[in-house]
């Protein structure tokens, strides 16, 4: 539909059967698609989502990718893989996607701060751009995307941290990227998002980017 759903280290996206989707990387990356018989999907989401994934579901397919396992047909694969589906049907899921819009003049908005989350621009800015008031975009924002201006924003950031997290920069200058003037207003809002702080988060999900 008018979804858009980002995909973090740690997360998964879940798309039911039966959903038309597309996916898009602007730069090359590694990563594992798993797809379920209909059957199996009964106990998942009706909904496409992101999924948290956990150690173990990672280590499943980390180990089938190794042994190019595309269809488990050994019987300790198959044990394997029904240990896949259940990890999945236990994985919390994750509030923190982005919806996206289908009207250009909202759409050209999100797109210019998914290239620079750090833009502090106000709503009024915004509106002036594209020639509308700024109750009229705000409206826009609840209709369109189910949240205001500066939720959006903050969902931006909060996405944008943690690929930002997998790198050797510093938790302020990570801060200052994503528009923060402090560093402790950052970690504020981290740890609304995530329940850790960004260093809590990179030495337990990033181990090889401790700093």
């Amino acid at each position: 539909g008018s979804s858009r759903f980002m995909s973090p280290p740690q997360y998964a996206v879940w798309v039911p059967p039966q959903i038309e989707h597309s996916f898009y990387s602007n730069q090359p990356i590694n990563y594992r698609a798993v797809c379920l018989a209909p059957a199996l999907c009964h106990e998942l989401p009706k909904q496409a989502c992101t999924l948290a994934i956990s150690d173990i579901l990672k280590a499943i397919l980390k180990d089938f990718a190794a042994r190019d396992v595309k269809i488990p047909e050994q019987e300790t694969d198959q044990r394997l893989a029904q240990v896949l589906v259940d990890q999945l049907q236990q994985a919390p899921i994750h509030q923190c996607y982005l919806p996206y819009a289908s009207s250009p003049g909202l759409l050209g908005i999100l797109e210019a701060l998914q290239v620079e989350p750090g833009d502090n621009r106000p709503l009024s800015a915004w509106a002036e751009q594209i020639h509308v008031s700024e109750r009229t975009l705000a409206r826009q924002f609840v209709r369109e995307l189910g949240m205001s201006f500066g939720e959006w924003r903050q969902r931006l950031r909060f996405l944008a941290a943690i690929e930002a997290l997998d790198s050797h920069r510093s938790i302020q200058e990570i801060a200052f990227d994503m528009g923060y003037s402090t560093g402790s207003a950052f970690i504020a809002m981290f740890q609304r998002q995530a329940g850790c702080t960004p260093e809590q988060y990179r030495r337990s999900h990033l181990p090889g980017r401790k700093l």
